[in-house]
């Protein structure tokens, strides 16, 4: 039997990262398989041992590989349009109707943070990473004293992630609306008037 390819190897792994992360976000982590994973991906089942051990090193690292995702736009938008303007453009795409719509493209956090919370500790450590990770950029970026930085940006992701979850369980696109636009209120306070270079 030939050899697979190194590159061969890591498409196969990408491929099977991609349809964990699409999937865990869409429909959970308990209610998607890993025969339904490989399926996606165009992977049999057994060809899935050859890149992870378990289901549990499958969740974690797709979870590192979306909250990856999410910090490279986050990143992006503040060298794009400077620390303020970055955060402020981040806070729209987050509670836009797309992402609401679409949890299968979206915040991993938003998505499985509820199902995380009882999730194994290698998962949770996982999640919890991922968090501190936005946590992190946003802070840096928002012109803040240091000894409000931390708390600060951590209430500014909350705000996101709580508003997004909240969002998606309502039945009226009207009361959706309502919970984006209070939250964006709210962020529009935490953040004070927009500074003189944007």
């Amino acid at each position: 039997m030939p050899r697979v390819s190194k590159e061969a190897k890591a498409e196969s792994h990408a491929r099977i990262l991609n349809a964990a992360a699409r999937l865990y976000r869409e429909r959970g982590i308990e209610a998607t398989s890993v025969g339904e994973v490989t399926k996606a991906a165009g992977m049999t089942h057994g060809g899935f041992y050859r890149h992870f051990g378990s289901k549990d090193d499958l969740t974690v690292a797709a979870i590192e590989h979306s909250v990856g995702a999410l910090a490279r736009t986050l990143e992006g938008l503040i060298a794009e349009h400077g620390g303020d303007a970055g955060v402020r453009s981040y806070v729209e795409m987050y509670l836009s109707e797309e992402h609401i719509a679409d949890p299968g493209k979206g915040c991993p956090i938003a998505a499985l943070a509820s199902e995380t919370a009882n999730a194994s500790d290698v998962v949770r450590e996982a999640m919890s990473a991922g968090s501190d990770r936005i946590v992190g950029l946003l802070g840096s970026a928002l012109d803040l004293s240091p000894l409000d930085t931390r708390r600060q940006a951590a209430g500014l992701f909350a705000n996101l992630v709580g508003a997004v979850v909240m969002a998606r369980t309502t039945t009226s696109r009207e009361a959706a609306l309502d919970i984006v636009e209070g939250c964006r209120q709210s962020i529009n306070r935490l953040l004070g008037p927009p500074t003189a270079s944007n």
